[in-house]
């Protein structure tokens, strides 16, 4: 019990820390916090800083979601565990206690611990990522379309359906994040992956 707390603890920690200030920082860049979308994530470091940086933070993001997640697998801790630390390492990146609880949307992170829940759940919601992205052009609905797949795919695989207690409330987060994105969708202002 002492080390399943200790291990989600450390996930939200994990996730709390923010790649895409510390990347613009090492790049000396303002804060992504103060331009653009505002949002710490991939996609706003792509429009301010280019493809370096917004690489440099997917993948920064993606990998504390694995690793989060890889730990309980690799401590022998039951699944119940690892999907703590997927919730955990998630609401650690969207509410970071190193940044005033003030964070990014999760999804590099969501991916991310998707591999780490199940190699075939983090190719789903990869899959899915792209092939929205690719039809739509828009980040936010590449993003909840990835997340509604992956919780689609958790209820098929009867392997995964453990994983729906943190994927659905992960899934409605996701989604609510985006809401801004979406009004702006609606207004015919929101910009495509690679412009603005």
């Amino acid at each position: 019990m002492l080390l399943s707390g200790a291990l989600i603890l450390a996930a939200y920690l994990c996730g709390s820390v923010t790649f895409a200030v510390g990347i613009s920082r090492i790049l000396h860049r303002p804060d992504p916090r103060e331009g653009g979308s505002m949002n710490p994530g991939a996609t706003n470091m792509l429009r301010l800083y280019g493809w370096l940086a917004g690489a440099l933070t997917l993948a920064g993001d993606a990998l504390k979601g694995l690793l989060a997640v890889l730990a309980a697998r690799w401590l022998d801790q039951p699944e119940a565990v690892a999907g703590g630390c997927a919730l955990a390492v998630f609401l650690g990146h969207l509410y970071p206690v190193f940044y005033g609880f003030t964070g990014g949307k999760g999804v590099a992170t969501l991916g991310g611990a998707s591999f780490g829940l199940h190699w075939l759940l983090g190719l789903i919601y990869l899959v899915a990522w792209l092939m929205a992205a690719a039809v739509s052009r828009y980040a936010a609905v590449a993003a909840v379309a990835a997340a509604g797949a992956c919780i689609a795919a958790a209820c098929l695989l009867a392997e995964t359906r453990v994983f729906l207690l943190v994927l659905l409330p992960i899934g409605a987060l996701v989604a609510w994040r985006h809401r801004s994105n979406f009004r702006r969708l609606l207004d015919g202002t929101e910009d495509r992956i690679g412009t603005g």
